[in-house]
């Protein structure tokens, strides 16, 4: 029997893209599901195409943002969230595609569609989504955000006299001595456009010239695009900032810029360029000095998208598309705002709380509260954190107390985003100073983080950390704090792990789940997973911990079979999985055969979803929800109902061939029954969100689950208010950590869409 589900309302597809069609998808993902007596778990429509999937998580981020229910910034961030997803998407995914078309490379994926036909896909869905987020900014956000306070001229024309001359004036002092005007001839070659940079374009004529001139104008990176009026501020008719955009004033003052010339047309375009770096690890002498070059190779990259703002002429535009070598129909994509992170400056978080969510300060609670000895509270037993909702602060003060501990001998860690002011990397720089023995496996490979991590890798080599950047081949994505410390009775080993990365920044706005340990048998594995990336030693055998490349994959799949066995032998079998994204055709395959033997899947996946549910006969027994609220969700949490003996894992891998394959990963049983009632209990509050949740269909349409008139249940707000509760009991709390617990009952009762009373909102 499927579990209940709240009821969903499905938008029907229209002609026109529209803003709720945004949200749902114009149709099926990648075909239509077949209806087989003996199904072919391995034919291609059983399969969603990766790229068209994620591009639907886009669109829930999008219908997020034009959720009138939000707060005016928070839609605004959530526009901001699309815009960026979309430049990275176009950066890697779509430059993959476009590189195996060069490379004459038919790769035909679980899905059976050719690079062709996904990049035809990929073009028509993105025109979709744009063209409702441009009518979304432009008939709701802007100028909702106008009436809030912030107000930005399209035009430069329309401010009043006064104000436009003094605009002119800073033009000509701050803005026009730094342009560089750049007119295409054949003495001029068409120049090189950076990734993500604002440009002019310009088609001007001169006398005497019978063909119009193409030129180009650099809007300057180091000044601010939205320029304040601050005379304006304030004043009668107008709110108290006003904006205008950088790009306008230069266009305005095109004569200026290319003096003498009879002005045709301007426009504003953006340029994405392929930023994937490939790098031959066997041949590179020097890993951090080759990935340097490519970093410099790649801003060079192929032009893979070209974003237009405002009406081009048709000679124009194709000058541009023919220099940038891109398709006018498929690369070519309209819009009235490029950039629209920039628009998050319009509004400085002091002053637009109203328009904000209510701030939320994640929480440090007993035992860790108010702790003087932190390696004290772990060896009284294991301790779970769960973020953004309990701080990431005593991770940080683990790693600043270990490196001032005396008796600390050597701290090891894996980094993989340490963000930019990182105080755990400074932390081991001083534990180094100090004379401790530290390691640091840094991934200089982690994707738009290079730069940085060169940054942090230099710095800890000159501290005297030894920096190892990983086994050859494999990205390090595992996170691990390993801590050595002497105490009486010999040496003891604390450990941390967890699915999110040691980056204090987006521990607050990720969901992630840590475990601190000093139990024998995870401190021998965390010791023996040093020693393999540090010392290229033989794969050991491992106690407790699951790691890939080593087993990662096939530990999986026999826990997805051990469910079916259950399932066919009358036991309790169920998987509930928590995931960042669903790839791997093998996985899938497994998941098909265990609902098929009758276990009850229920799978929360953030983004890529490559598995079809609902199929009769295949997938009946499955069912695919996501979440998006003010937090990303990126935790992994894995719960296997064995029979009745129920097993919790959390893990940094995401169920996608490259993090079986061509990652290091880690996936850690949950060992203390306190913890893995609590972590069912998350996954069971999660499942009946009806607030934020959308509903996965066969055809590869997303649904939003219908939110009632009462019981609404927001998940990620619910937490906050369970975080709360147990910092004000933990006073009464007898046991040494403080709990919100269910019974298996209520854990049944909530994975059914019905949620106890304590855990509703009150």
């Amino acid at each position: 029997m499927m579990p209940a589900h709240p009821t969903t309302t499905e938008v029907a597809p229209a002609s026109t893209p529209s803003p709720s069609l945004a949200a749902t998808g114009s149709g099926p993902v990648s075909g239509a599901p077949p209806s087989l007596e003996s199904p072919d778990l391995r034919a291609a429509a059983f399969y969603l195409n990766r790229e068209l999937s994620w591009l639907e998580f886009n669109a829930r981020v999008l219908a997020e943002a034009e959720n009138e229910s939000v707060p005016l910034l928070e839609r605004l961030k959530f526009h901001a969230i699309v815009s960026s997803n979309l430049d990275e998407f176009f950066m890697v995914r779509v430059a993959g595609l476009k590189q195996q078309l060069t490379g004459d490379v038919a790769e035909v994926g679980p899905d059976g569609m050719t690079p062709s036909e996904q990049l035809s896909r990929v073009s028509a869905r993105v025109h979709e989504l744009l063209a409702a987020q441009m009518r979304s900014l432009n008939e709701d956000l802007l100028p909702e955000l106008a009436a809030a306070g912030a107000f930005i001229i399209s035009k430069p024309e329309a401010l009043p006299t006064d104000a436009l001359a003094r605009l002119d004036e800073r033009f000509h002092a701050e803005v026009f001595p730094i342009l560089t005007p750049i007119a295409i001839d054949p003495g001029h070659p068409f120049p090189h456009v950076r990734n993500k940079s604002l440009n002019l374009g310009v088609m001007f004529s001169r006398d005497g010239q019978n063909d119009p001139t193409f030129g180009v104008v650099q809007v300057p990176m180091m000044l601010p695009r939205l320029m304040e009026i601050e005379q304006l501020a304030g004043a009668p008719g107008y709110p108290r900032h006003v904006f205008v955009l950088l790009e306008d004033l230069i266009a305005r003052h095109v004569n200026t810029i290319f003096p003498g010339a009879r002005l045709k047309g301007v426009y504003t375009f953006r340029v994405m360029r392929n930023f994937d770096i490939e790098i031959d690890e066997e041949e590179a002498e020097d890993l951090l000095q080759t990935i340097q070059q490519e970093l410099r190779r790649r801003e060079r990259g192929a032009a893979v998208r070209l974003e237009v703002a405002g009406e081009p002429s048709k000679p124009s535009l194709q000058k541009l598309v023919r220099a940038l070598k891109l398709d006018p129909e498929k690369d070519v994509y309209r819009v009235s705002f490029l950039n629209v992170p920039d628009l998050l400056g319009a509004a400085p978080k002091d002053e637009f709380r109203e328009h904000r969510e209510e701030p939320y300060t994640p929480l440090v609670v007993p035992p860790l509260r108010d702790a003087e000895d932190l390696f004290a509270v772990i060896r009284d037993g294991d301790v779970l954190l769960q973020h953004p909702y309990e701080s990431f602060d005593p991770v940080v003060e683990l790693i600043t107390r270990a490196a001032e501990d005396p008796d600390v001998l050597a701290i090891k860690q894996t980094l993989y985003r340490a963000g930019g002011d990182s105080p755990i990397v400074r932390a081991l720089a001083r534990a180094a100073e100090a004379g401790k023995q530290v390691t640091a496996i840094v991934e200089l490979k982690a994707r738009f983080d290079e730069e940085s991590n060169i940054v942090w890798a230099r710095m800890l080599e000159q501290a005297g950390v030894h920096v190892v950047y990983g086994l050859l081949g494999l990205k390090t994505h595992a996170k691990c704090l390993l801590v050595i410390r002497r105490e009486r009775g010999g040496l003891r080993r604390y450990v941390h792990m967890a699915t999110g990365n040691y980056n204090s920044t987006t521990s607050r706005l990720y969901t992630d789940v840590g475990l601190l340990t000093c139990r024998p048998n995870m401190g021998a594995d965390a010791s023996s997973l040093f020693n393999l990336l540090t010392g290229y030693s033989a794969p050991p055998k491992w106690h407790s911990l699951i790691v890939a490349p080593l087993g990662l994959h096939e530990a999986i799949l026999g826990l997805i079979a051990r469910e079916a066995e259950h399932a066919r032998h009358g036991r309790p079998a169920r998987l509930v999985a928590k995931m960042n994204a669903l790839v791997d055709e093998d996985v899938i395959e497994a998941l098909y055969r265990a609902s098929q033997m009758g276990v009850q899947i229920t799978l929360l996946i953030r983004g890529i979803c490559c598995l079809r549910p609902g199929m009769v006969g295949v997938s009946e027994n499955i069912e695919v929800r996501a979440l998006v609220d003010r937090y990303l969700e990126h935790g992994r949490i894995f719960h296997f109902a064995n029979g009745g003996k129920d097993e919790v894992y959390i893990s940094s891998a995401d169920w996608m061939p490259r993090n079986f394959h061509r990652r290091v990963e880690l996936m850690v049983p949950i060992e203390d029954q306190a913890h893995r009632t609590r972590l069912i209990e998350s996954l069971a509050l999660q499942w009946a969100d009806n607030a934020k949740t959308w509903r996965l269909l066969p055809n590869g349409k997303y649904v939003r689950v219908e939110r009632p008139e009462e019981g609404v249940v927001r998940s990620q707000q619910r937490f906050i208010e369970l975080t709360r509760d147990k910092l004000k009991s933990a006073r009464v709390d007898s046991g040494p950590q403080a709990r919100f617990l269910m019974t298996p009952t209520a854990q049944r009762s909530a994975l059914e869409g019905k949620l106890p009373k304590a855990m509703k909102r009150r």
